[in-house]
């Protein structure tokens, strides 16, 4: 599937791999309205593109906002949903305040935002929908209150729609990504196997969007410990990696 030449929404572009599939993208030929709660990143961005780009500041927590922001995009042929918030932390170390916010931007900014477009897509019978998932959704991990649950939601989302809509001119991808060197994993204090800079990771992800299949994991090798962790019984699974 060629994109040159295709708009998209890119929600959550202001930092981390959001940012690189943007590069990547614009240096591909596809026109671009970047989106995410900073307008200076997304000018600074902005000007780095080269291809036509709209900057469209949203604040996916705010509902109004992003239908506001959704009135003005005029038409396009996919969203990318990328942004994302993280805090580890364990149960006994539970914050409520960050705990919400996982859920609120993850998972629920990802609904408000397809509710937007999707109903386009479906009436248009054309559209791509791409939700950047996480190898952490397939099961429950120590220090992983919030972002896991959340993860594995927009997952189950992903799976959702693709159900509904796998017979239509509508494609679903779920993207699930391993460790990438952010801001956000810096505050990781165990190793990160695998660990990807976001320019690689991006690179996975676009390759990934120009094929006709559902779900992609990466890196590939990484993924099967986490897709093979899903057969083991709770005892075994919980004492090896929890």
């Amino acid at each position: 599937m060629s994109l040159k030449g295709k708009r998209y929404w890119l929600v959550g572009a202001s930092e981390g791999l959001g940012r690189e599939m943007a590069l990547q993208l614009s240096g591909m030929g596809v026109d671009l309205v970047i989106s995410a709660r900073t307008k200076g990143r997304l000018d600074d961005l902005a000007v780095e593109l080269k291809g036509a780009v709209d900057v469209v500041p949203i604040d996916v927590k705010d509902a109004n906002n992003v239908a506001e922001a959704a009135k003005d995009l005029g038409q396009i042929d996919g969203v990318i949903y990328a942004a994302g918030v993280y805090s580890p932390m364990n149960a006994q170390s539970w914050n409520a305040e960050d705990v919400e916010a996982m859920c609120d931007i993850n998972f629920l900014g990802c609904t408000r935002v397809l509710g937007h477009v999707v109903s386009d897509f479906v009436k248009r019978d054309q559209g791509h929908v791409v939700i950047i998932g996480s190898l952490s959704g397939f099961r429950g991990l120590p220090k992983s209150i919030g972002y896991s649950a959340s993860k594995s939601a927009v997952m189950h989302l992903a799976e959702c729609l693709y159900a509904d809509l796998r017979s239509t001119g509508v494609k679903v991808q779920l993207l699930n990504p391993g460790f990438i060197k952010t801001r956000l994993t810096e505050k990781n204090d165990f190793s990160m196997p695998f660990l990807m800079s976001s320019a690689e990771a991006a690179k996975h992800a676009i390759t990934a969007m120009q094929k006709n299949g559902f779900q992609y994991n990466f890196p590939r090798v990484f993924s099967w410990l986490f897709r093979g962790a899903n057969f083991l019984p709770a005892g075994m699974y919980y004492r090896l990696f929890g």
